[in-house]
């Protein structure tokens, strides 16, 4: 029986406590603005294994969990479940969440075996939404339900109401994993979006161990909505609406930006505003004087930016943004000599793109007749690690490598997407997985994981390549996005991949990009060529100000000669990477609907971006590694000689 790992972190809401509930009374009154929240999982969660079973099982070895928690089972029985959820129980939320997905899907049962609790119970980081959306994933997993995680969230929400909870929007957020994300709630809507951060930064969060009545906040902070009867109601309308909504916008641009400083402050000033228009309305549990005399502490000042109360606030919950690493852990230990129990929260930089794109569509005609049974990007090459894969999971590591979280496949039909859900989304049968090394299990998991990236657009018709990528404009969604050939691989000289060398030079210059190489002169009528500028001393980085398709030798030397310090004349091609900005695919749609073709008819990719050269500007970038083409059988034939070396 296999068995799989999984994690689950608690939640710590940065800005926008409260906001969750305030912006679902939208449906009732429409003149409240929507609620927003910057919501992130914590490094601190829940560790399980989790294997189908007959029934609903529950077990634990974690011992945190010793003094709480006696092994549960139950059967998987829609009304047994559903007495659980309703008893009140420890179990209570994990039976309201086996309840709805037994009820909306055909599955088994599971044993799930809480490995490991790091996460502190009732310290306002959603434990039990964290539990809830363990036992989504869990059901996910093993029955192949292919939710997302906005739908494991959804689930893991409705079926914690199935409870005594009252919880709010934002504590499933923790089925984002350790990451920030942006959170909006409008009415019953609600929309989830990933944020960058620049920089990293320092968190520190503290269960301050003193009380506070959680129920009676939200009872008294309810009444101000939907309408508000008098100046105080109006205050807290107004705080968690149109101010919040300035107050997150900041926030959203001080991550992107990496301004540490600026966002500490930012939390000061929330922190003041709540006191001074949320506050009021529950004095009795708000007033808060341990949260305040922490914040307020000349030594914690000294080594923050600012700091905030947490959750639905009042003396539970504290958190700071730390000024480094070093200040990170002196706030943690001083805390906890305090009495109270204190914790990390590294929020790593990430990179503003997040998104690639890989064309498959199409036969491999100069392949043939191997493509008579396997389509090209299957075709097999030994990497590096020693394992045979196919081209299009080599790829696929490569970006996965570079912090891509989403991937857009191209394909030409839907019969095409069955080979990838094989490979993808379908688990290797128990005889053959059983056979397989540990390593080569785990690797097994690791493809699996990949799958969940990926998304499918269809280029039902040929009209060249501009027009399939075209059809990536709503997976873009108004994003940059890495743009790769699926029939190429690429092999970095150095301990980087070559995607994500492409996106650290997008980072710097924020204009459309071209991974270029240098060829030799007799080779450049096979190539779209691109001249300019060298933007930086090392010469890895044009300023393009001419693009040429397939030119002839003497035009080329004449007028696309790229001359070098040393006096040299080289010549540049395409490496097959791109970084496309919102404006090529505005370009893109607009020569669509215009008719602007090749002279084979064909929308070209490389018109659109000369296009937008003219307009934006735009960037080649020589990247430190080497790209190896698929598409014909010579080429095949170097790459599986040459490219593990």
């Amino acid at each position: 029986m296999q068995k799989i790992d999984l994690f689950v972190p608690g939640r710590l809401c940065l800005f926008g406590e409260h906001s969750d509930w305030a912006g679902k009374y939208r449906s009732m009154n429409s003149a409240l603005v929507a609620g927003e929240a910057i919501v992130t999982g914590t490094e601190q969660g829940i560790f399980a294994t989790v294997e189908k079973s007959e029934n609903f099982e529950m077990t634990s070895s974690a011992s945190s969990l010793q003094e709480v928690w006696d092994d549960f089972e139950c059967p998987m029985n829609a009304e047994a479940l559903k007495d659980v959820a309703h008893s009140g129980s420890f179990f209570s939320y994990c039976a309201g969440v086996a309840s709805y997905m037994l009820e909306w899907y055909k599955i088994g049962g599971a044993k799930i075996h809480i490995t490991d609790m790091t996460l502190p119970l009732k310290s306002g980081l959603s434990s039990s939404a964290a539990i809830c959306v363990l036992v989504c994933r869990a059901f996910n997993e093993l029955y192949d339900l292919n939710l997302s995680t906005m739908g494991e969230m959804n689930i893991a929400y409705v079926g914690e109401l199935r409870t005594a909870s009252r919880c709010g929007r934002l504590d499933q957020a923790c089925a984002f994993g350790v990451r920030p994300v942006l959170m909006k709630f409008d009415g019953e809507e609600i929309d989830v979006n990933r944020l960058n951060v620049k920089k990293d930064l320092y968190w520190v969060f503290a269960d301050l161990n003193a009380s506070k009545d959680t129920v009676k906040i939200l009872k008294d902070l309810n009444k101000a909505f939907p309408f508000a009867d008098n100046e105080k109601e109006q205050a807290i309308q107004n705080a968690l609406g149109p101010i919040n909504h300035k107050i997150v916008s900041k926030a959203v641009d001080f991550m992107k930006e990496g301004d540490a400083e600026a966002l500490g402050k930012l939390m000061t000033e929330a922190q003041t505003i709540f006191d001074e228009k949320v506050a009021p309305m529950c004095p009795s549990q708000l007033q808060s004087p341990i949260l305040h005399k922490t914040l307020n502490d000349p030594y914690l000042k000294n080594l923050s930016y600012g700091g905030k109360g947490v959750g639905s606030q009042g003396d539970g919950s504290i958190q700071f943004l730390a000024k480094d690493e070093k200040c990170q852990q002196q706030i943690i230990a001083y805390l906890n000599g305090l009495g109270m129990s204190a914790y990390a929260l590294t929020l790593k930089a990430r990179h503003t793109i997040r998104k690639a794109i890989i064309p498959v569509a199409g036969f491999g005609t100069r392949l043939y007749p191997a493509t008579r049974t396997m389509k090209k990007d299957f075709f097999p090459i030994v990497d590096k690690d020693g394992k045979v894969k196919p081209v299009i999971l080599i790829l696929l590591e490569e970006l996965v490598n570079s912090g891509i979280e989403e991937i857009c496949l191209i394909l030409g039909s839907e019969q095409e997407r069955e080979e990838y859900r094989r490979y993808f989304e379908t688990r290797l049968a128990d005889e053959h997985f059983n056979k397989l090394k540990v390593e080569d299990q785990n690797f097994e998991r690791h493809i699996l994981e990949i799958g969940k990236r990926l998304r499918y657009v269809y280029q039902t018709e040929k009209r060249g390549f501009g027009h399939a990528v075209s059809l990536a404009a709503n997976f873009a969604a108004n994003e940059p996005v890495l743009l790769l050939l699926g029939d190429t691989i690429y092999r970095s000289n150095k301990n980087k991949p070559c995607a994500l060398q492409l996106m650290e030079a997008y980072e710097k210059y924020s204009k459309p990009m071209i991974a270029i190489h240098s060829i030799p002169l007799k080779d450049v009528s096979y190539y779209g060529i691109m001249s300019g500028c060298w933007e930086n001393r090392d010469e890895t980085v044009m300023n393009i100000s001419r693009f040429c398709e397939k030119p002839k030798v003497s035009y080329a030397e004449d007028q696309l000669a790229v001359k070098m310090h040393n006096g040299e004349q080289r010549y540049y091609s395409v490496f097959g990477q791109y970084v496309l900005t919102p404006e090529v695919f505005e370009q893109l749609k607009k020569n669509i609907n215009d008719g602007v073709v090749s002279e084979r008819g064909e929308v070209e990719l490389t018109t659109a971006l000369e296009q937008v050269r003219g307009k934006y500007g735009l960037m080649g970038v020589q990247l430190d590694g080497e790209m190896f083409d698929m598409g014909i059988p010579q080429a095949y034939r170097n790459c599986i000689t040459n490219f593990v070396r």
